[in-house]
């Protein structure tokens, strides 16, 4: 690991401050993604801002039906916490599958959303990999590409799938970033802060130099719904999705009175699909209705050889997913 210099902030405007002192600067929040990829000699930041004593670690329930999650929140205390498990369930679960009971209790909220990819030649230091070395090429696209590659949402430059359970289930219910930095205070819609690789992989999020996140609001729920997360992978526990659903519906009888579905592990980012949703909204539910529905989700996929079984996979995902709430 190479040398750096670490700065412990007392509050938002101090660590922004202290942000802005010199360039290669980092904000630390649980650290389970930034401290492997400065061991890996990945992430190479001569500054380290702490920034868990900000006051950022409450649950927020403002009265209007939504909740806003402090960054500094650890992944635990926000799938535990009781007003998410009873009214945002999938999110519970979502948080629930990840990792290890050990990561989950210091990863953070923050630092969840703002998690880099998976992908081995992204990691091993070596190959060419745009997202690392811009202009150095895409090795996942004719190597090795089973399991953490996309088959939505990629583009000649990288397929890395975004590795976040949370953030599926987060798009899924409908989320704001709040953001901070030398400009103010901004937020983003959660589902477009995460950026697809385009011709420009390296530019993974829609924060501006110096910003640092404080908050994710989460919407009111949707009214009589009900949700879940369903994350598909080769063994049960610590590993990342192959596949994965968010579903929230909220039915009228048999017939879909609204409906949200979110993909993970097929996709370049947390994925909203919105065509799917089309299909179903308005309809009386039933199976063929559901496999129309998750072909729909699927539209434009891409296979790029070892990871083609994902094209049917992330089908599966909706499918048994909805299948289950409506059933």
């Amino acid at each position: 690991m190479r040398n750096f210099d670490y700065a412990r902030a007392a509050d938002v405007d101090q660590a922004i401050a202290l942000h802005a002192r010199a360039a290669e600067t980092v904000y630390l929040a649980g650290g389970t993604t930034l401290l492997d990829l400065m061991k890996l000699d990945i992430m190479r930041p001569a500054h380290l801002v702490d920034i868990h004593k900000l006051g950022l670690d409450q649950i927020e329930l403002p009265g209007d039906g939504r909740v806003r999650i402090g960054a500094m929140v650890s992944n635990t205390d926000l799938a535990r916490h009781a007003h998410i498990a009873e009214h945002y369930p999938s999110l519970s679960e979502a948080v629930l599958s990840g990792a290890s009971t050990q990561l989950r209790n210091k990863a953070t909220t923050g630092g969840n959303v703002m998690q880099r990819v998976r992908c081995g030649y992204f990691r091993d230091g070596v190959s060419p990999c745009n997202k690392r070395t811009p202009g150095s090429g895409c090795s996942a696209i004719d190597g090795l590409n089973r399991n953490v590659h996309a088959v939505l949402g990629g583009s000649p430059q990288c397929i890395a799938a975004h590795p976040s359970d949370m953030c599926v289930a987060m798009v899924a219910i409908g989320a704001t970033v709040e953001l901070q930095g030398p400009r103010g205070r901004r937020e983003v819609p959660l589902a477009d802060f995460h950026l697809l690789p385009g011709d420009t992989p390296w530019k993974e999020h829609a924060i501006e130099p110096g910003e640092m996140i404080t908050h994710v609001t989460l919407d009111a729920p949707m009214p009589g719904s009900r949700s879940a997360y369903l994350k598909l992978r080769d063994r049960g526990s610590y590993q990342f999705a192959l596949a994965s659903s968010a579903v929230i519906v909220a039915l009228d009888g048999q017939t879909v009175r609204d409906i949200r579905i979110a993909l993970g592990g097929v996709t370049t980012k947390p994925w909203r699909a919105a065509n799917a949703e089309d299909v179903l909204r308005g309809k009386v539910v039933s199976e063929a209705l559901i496999r129309e529905a998750a072909a729909a989700a699927m539209t434009g996929a891409q296979s790029y050889g070892q990871n083609g079984f994902k094209l049917l996979l992330g089908q599966q995902a909706v499918i048994r997913n909805l299948s289950r709430l409506v059933a």
